[in-house]
């Protein structure tokens, strides 16, 4: 941000603290910003009654009402005004609150002068690009996208916003939804819009690494300190030192793994495997869990203060038949990716086919939609997707389901009749058996993946004696 353009911005200071206040007042005047301030709660919320500021710094404790009344105000007047929160008194649960009510940092005092007013320029350059964007928005309403995450629904657009708020910061993040939501996607956008973008974008796969490798893979281990470490190797924590770890599938960590976790989460440092030497980084943590990571925690299989200190800001993600609307917009977005890639003729769906996905329960969720557009686009014979195009797997056909098919919707078959209590038993069945043969025999599992209670998988296993 130029100098010359900080004088359009006014800024609004409150702080009951004279000496801070005149202070705060001059350093700011001083960058060519435009400051009004405030001695008190009750002040600061006259001013903002009849005027508009660009950005408001304000103390949690004041004399009157407290600062996190005065940031409800302004986000009730002016929701578009930024609102950074200072506080000799900072603990992380009056931070997480401040972040929730829609602040958009929280500085602890004493603070360093450099980093409050490249804080304060950084909210100002993205207020700036947020109004912008609503502009070019406004002009477009039937296509919103942030980076490679595309949805127009209002669930998503509060994510984007998430994503604006939180990306400068050095907050902890957990992001929690259904397989195949885009959880990868949102922690991607998080780091390549934050100070760290340069910097490594470190994923580790909790559920990919065996829990033998895992402490290795996370800290690194030194030559000798096991059968086949035969030269030093860094671990990902290292790897990722100045950018950011995603840890996708926490909730697999075994309980060891999540002990040598927590102190590395809350220290910043670690000694890698048969090393005496402790090494520090300065990592970014955003987790992702498919699991209700809450009721982990009171069945005892996550502990409750590492998911306090990964779960600062969360972040659900909801599934694809919860975004009304975005069915559309995506599977459009695949097809023109697909058609490219193949180098296919392929104009648009049909609105027939179109009206069929937006039917779709969609269980595997945008991952499963791709996929869907994908074959689609290499099955179709005309440059118009059509529904019989539209191949989904264990879906409603106009036949009996048997093992192992790939099963196309031709609803064609209608005209010439079919037994839906034939084909919908076919469905089921093949549902059951598949969910049983990933969750390896276990019927839990297999509740837990066709989203069943273990009393309805039974009764259904037993109503379908082929499967059982």
């Amino acid at each position: 941000m130029t100098e010359a353009k900080r004088d359009q911005f006014r800024l609004l200071v409150v702080d009951d603290d004279t000496s801070m206040r005149e202070f705060l007042e001059l350093l700011l005047s001083r960058e060519n910003y435009c400051v009004t301030t405030a001695e008190n709660g009750n002040r600061a919320l006259d001013l903002i009654r009849n005027h508009t500021y660009d950005l408001v710094l304000v103390d949690i404790r004041l004399g009157d009402i407290t600062g996190l009344e005065v940031l409800k105000q302004v986000k009730q007047q002016h929701p578009d005004t930024v609102v950074i929160m200072i506080s000799a008194y900072s603990t992380t649960e009056i931070a997480v609150t401040a972040m929730n009510e829609g602040a958009y940092d929280f500085v602890p005092k004493p603070f360093d002068n450099k980093e409050l007013r490249q804080t304060i320029a950084r909210a100002l350059d993205l207020q700036t690009l947020e109004q912008e964007k609503k502009h070019r928005e406004s002009e477009i309403q039937d296509y919103l996208h942030f980076d490679r995450i595309i949805g127009n629904s209002s669930g998503m657009a509060g994510i984007y916003k998430q994503i604006h708020q939180i990306s400068a910061t050095k907050t902890n993040v957990l992001i929690t939804g259904e397989s195949g939501t885009g959880k990868e996607l949102i922690a991607r956008a998080i780091h390549e819009h934050s100070d760290r973008k340069d910097k490594p974008f470190v994923v580790v796969n909790c559920g990919g690494i065996p829990d033998t490798l895992m402490e290795s893979e996370f800290f690194g281990h030194v030559r000798g300190a096991f059968t086949g470490a035969v030269v030093d190797k860094k671990g990902l924590f290292e790897v990722a030192d100045q950018g950011t770890i995603f840890l996708d599938e926490i909730g697999e960590l075994s309980p060891l793994l999540q002990v040598k976790l927590l102190r590395a989460v809350q220290d910043t440092s670690f000694t890698p495997v048969g090393g005496t030497t402790e090494i520090t980084v300065d990592v970014r943590i955003i987790s992702a869990t498919n699991k209700e990571l809450d009721t982990e925690v009171v069945e005892g299989r996550f502990r409750e203060d590492l998911f306090f200190r990964l779960n600062v800001i969360p972040i659900k993600v909801p599934p694809l038949r919860e975004r009304k609307g975005d069915v559309s917009v995506l599977a459009q977005h695949f097809a023109e990716k697909y058609a490219k890639k193949m180098g296919r003729d392929i104009v648009k769906l049909s609105s027939y086919a179109i009206d069929f996905l937006n039917k779709y329960s969609f269980p595997g969720n945008v991952r499963e939609l791709e996929n869907l557009i994908e074959r689609s686009v290499a099955l179709s014979s005309t440059n118009i997707i059509l529904p019989e195009s539209l191949t989904i797997s264990m879906h409603k056909t106009g036949r009996k389901i048997q093992d192992g098919d790939d099963y196309r919707c031709n609803l064609s078959q209608v005209a010439q009749g079919v037994d839906l209590d034939e084909v919908l038993s076919g469905v089921e069945s093949a549902y059951l058996k598949k969910a049983l043969g990933m969750a390896g025999g276990d019927k839990k599992k297999a509740a837990d993946l066709l989203n069943l209670s273990l009393r309805s998988l039974r009764y259904r296993l037993d109503k379908n004696t082929p499967v059982s």
